[in-house]
């Protein structure tokens, strides 16, 4: 049967595919090219309804492996949880001091890791690998890639909270088996990202890390390889 004979087949409907309008072009950059890693600006100030609507929306919009969507999003509120992580990141905040150098772990003292109880919102993110069912589509030989689909999920989060004005740190020194008995996570769930949501007093003009001396970025020329991986990137042809 001719896919016109078949009343049941889907039809293909493609949207327009140029380029963006500059301005339109010039707001993604730009987004990308200023958000941070927010910890010490913080707000009080709630988020709006509508635009913590909008934030998550763009993150459930994010691609998935085989279309699982294995993302959930714990939005914490609650002090009183909040500073339970809190605790849970200071325990672990110094036993990753002593991983470090001697040289090296009083400057990591100084650096604020954190805006746990500073920012007005939390939000959980946990990854699901049962969500797709036992054979899910494209994952049947990297098993993680229900986690590469969260971060990605993560990343359109950050990116549309920098649109709406709105900050995100994403805390990772944490006891993840603790942090998911605090919220109730079942076991088979991953926890991939702990973020800290609010607005800001504003944003650092380059990664605050950077500007404290921790590491610098390196040149994209670095990460760079043609056709094949080599020592040191060969840059863009």
């Amino acid at each position: 049967m001719s896919r016109q004979e078949d009343s049941s087949a889907t039809v293909d409907v493609l949207t327009a595919g140029e380029a963006f309008d500059p301005a339109d072009r010039a707001a993604v950059y730009r987004a990308i090219a200023t958000r941070r890693d927010v910890r010490g600006e913080f707000l009080p100030d709630p988020i709006c309804e509508d635009a913590l609507s909008r934030i998550l929306a763009a993150a459930h919009q994010a691609p998935s492996v085989g279309l699982s969507q294995p993302w959930d999003f714990i939005l914490v509120r609650d002090r009183k949880t909040r500073a339970r992580v809190a605790e849970i990141f200071a325990e672990a905040n110094e036993e990753a001091a002593g991983r470090f150098p001697a040289e090296r772990q009083a400057q990591y003292r100084s650096l604020k890791l954190q805006g746990i109880l500073s920012a007005p919102l939390n939000i959980c993110v946990t990854s699901d690998p049962t969500r797709g069912g036992p054979v899910v589509l494209g994952a049947t030989h990297m098993a993680d890639t229900d986690l590469f689909s969260t971060v990605c999920a993560i990343q359109n989060l950050w990116l549309a909270a920098r649109a709406e004005g709105i900050g995100v740190g994403w805390v990772s020194i944490l006891h993840e088996n603790r942090v998911k008995a605090v919220l109730g996570i079942p076991a088979h769930l991953r926890l991939v990202g702990y973020l800290c949501v609010g607005h800001v007093r504003g944003f650092h003009d380059r990664p605050e890390l950077e500007k404290r001396g921790w590491r610098e970025r390196d040149d994209l020329a670095m990460h760079v390889h043609n056709e094949r991986w080599t020592a040191t990137g060969a840059g863009i042809r």
